[in-house]
């Protein structure tokens, strides 16, 4: 009995390391294609899906976003986007020593959203460093960037930041104002909660911080807007 329970064991150890390898070649080829071709769905797309809910998504390229999204959005979820490469070393130290929350850049989340999903897994901790590296070095910030908001969930089966304009305020991404992109972003941490259409008073002196760091956004943030 205890040798057939080892070979099971060695069994689904192999196969698992199998599943692993043959997800991370997947990766390897569909990042660089991603670079080019808009991600048809993300594994949060596809669990809502798969669980009767009908995402809403539209895509607008960085272009035909509002400067004053990309400024709130960076300035609430990322402050060091054009510094580092993938991974805020230096928030991930801060975090450490505050229950390590809050360290996770744009990048992070992008890989996390698209290819990981939110379960708390040690493969995906494994994965999630490595691909934030790989995908800012082969999509570039811009495109990783304009990944992100395209995928970032802004309220239940709300995906993009163009469902996100229409649904919180009957507009498009082109023509959100500073206070509105504010409220969006102020409403990322938890869009389930968070009704960036409906604020509560946190949310509102949340966006009002971010809105207060408009002036010195443009310098900070120039790899994304100075091309725009």
């Amino acid at each position: 009995m205890a040798g057939r329970l080892r070979d099971w064991g060695r069994f689904l150890l192999k196969l698992g390391l199998c599943s692993l390898a043959g997800y991370v070649a997947w990766l390897c080829l569909i990042i660089p294609v991603y670079r080019f071709v808009d991600p048809p769905l993300s594994t949060l797309i596809l669990t809502q899906a798969w669980m009767g809910q009908m995402p809403i998504q539209t895509w607008r390229p960085l272009s035909e976003i509002s400067p004053n999204v990309i400024k709130a959005v960076l300035i609430s979820e990322d402050g060091q986007f054009c510094q580092h490469w993938g991974v805020d070393w230096s928030a991930v130290s801060e975090a450490m020593q505050h229950n390590g929350r809050g360290a996770s850049t744009i990048p992070m989340q992008t890989v996390k959203n698209l290819f990981l999903g939110n379960g708390r897994t040690y493969v995906r901790k494994l994965l999630e460093v490595p691909l934030a590296y790989a995908t800012t070095l082969i999509w570039g910030r811009r495109r990783t960037l304009e990944i992100y908001l395209n995928i970032a969930e802004w309220g239940p089966g709300i995906f993009g930041i163009e469902a996100a304009a229409q649904y919180h305020f009957h507009q498009s991404a082109r023509s959100l104002s500073p206070t509105q992109a504010a409220l969006l972003a102020a409403a990322l941490p938890n869009p389930i909660r968070r009704n960036a259409g409906k604020p509560n008073p946190v949310m509102r002196g949340h966006a009002a911080i971010v809105r207060r760091q408009f002036g010195d956004a443009e310098a900070e943030f120039a790899c994304v807007l100075a091309a725009g």
